[in-house]
């Protein structure tokens, strides 16, 4: 993904979240080619049609735009290093192998427990049969979400989720209270701006190290942070885009990292930020409560003497 698209970075790829939907289950078949609304425009289970103007936020439905991920196994228990393997079926039901490399892999997974208190960012290796695998660290148990972010070849850039159950004791933690700073061992990231809803908003992620700014952050993903952005309620993925590209002549290697943010509700995020120095790539967390935008004062009526 190049440094000006979604981060699905917050590919920081704050990843547009939220809204009205539920999440979907982790094994949902293919999309059907045709939509089947009557002429009130109800679908065929009599629910209201969504219009072409609303569009989900990206993450919630294991299939869109006739691509379905599918997971080889939903459930697993909870270990140190738990093979997961998936595919990206098209409309067909076949598996996708040919993908457009965007922020240098072909495809971007993120694994999150439900309540946020596990995150993992990981790139899986694909094999010539069209499936993808890579281990992950599933210490924890409990309900994860599933992201799987990708281009296929010929067609748009798509977020689908898919939920995978973790058996084991589930110690269940409580969403951590907004912070505008994130410590990382030696490193604190500092966070500047604020998120409004509905609009691209600007927002600068600063990085320093024993309390000296960090001016040579290293490239990661095509840029110096990768961001990715969940609505807590719905763990709707948002869409974030990073600000300027490593060696544009431009753009400095720190301390601070800007992104756009565009988040579709207000409500509570939680913010994963990735970023490399000296060859180890950590990984800052920040809750963000986003609040509605501020009311305009109503006009005085016209009176005498006014």
């Amino acid at each position: 993904m190049n440094a000006a698209s979604k981060f699905t970075g917050f590919t920081l790829g704050l990843a547009a979240v939220f809204g009205i939907a539920l999440a979907v289950g982790a094994t949902l078949g293919p999309e059907p080619t045709e939509s089947a609304h009557d002429s009130n425009g109800h679908d065929s289970k009599g629910h209201e049609a969504m219009s072409e103007s609303e569009e989900l936020p990206a993450g919630l439905m294991a299939g869109e735009n006739g691509y379905t991920l599918r997971l080889d196994t939903p459930q697993t228990t909870a270990a140190a290093n738990v093979p997961l393997r998936f595919r990206i079926l098209n409309r067909d039901g076949a598996p996708v192998t040919s993908y457009v490399r965007s922020h240098d892999k072909d495809l971007h997974l993120i694994v999150v427990r439900r309540d946020m208190a596990a995150f993992q960012h990981v790139h899986p290796v694909l094999d010539q049969a069209g499936a993808w695998s890579v281990p992950l660290d599933l210490t924890r148990a409990g309900d994860y979400r599933v992201f799987a972010d990708f281009t296929p070849d010929g067609g748009k850039n798509l977020t689908l989720g898919a939920d995978l159950r973790v058996a084991g004791n589930y110690d269940a933690q409580a969403l951590p209270a907004p912070s505008t700073t994130a410590q990382v061992g030696e490193y604190t990231v500092a966070l500047n701006g604020t998120v409004t809803p509905g609009q691209a908003s600007k927002v600068v992620l600063s990085v320093s190290r024993n309390g000296k700014p960090v001016t040579d952050l290293q490239p990661y993903l095509g840029a110096y942070g990768h961001l990715v952005a969940l609505r807590a309620a719905d763990l709707a993925y948002l869409h974030v885009h990073p600000e300027g590209s490593p060696g544009d002549g431009v753009t400095p290697a720190g301390p601070g990292i800007t992104f756009y943010v565009d988040a579709p509700s207000t409500g509570d995020y939680r913010l994963f930020l990735d970023f490399q120095h000296e060859g180890v790539v950590r990984t800052a967390e920040f809750t963000v409560s986003v609040a509605g935008p501020a009311p305009i004062p109503a006009a005085e009526p016209a009176g005498h003497g006014h």
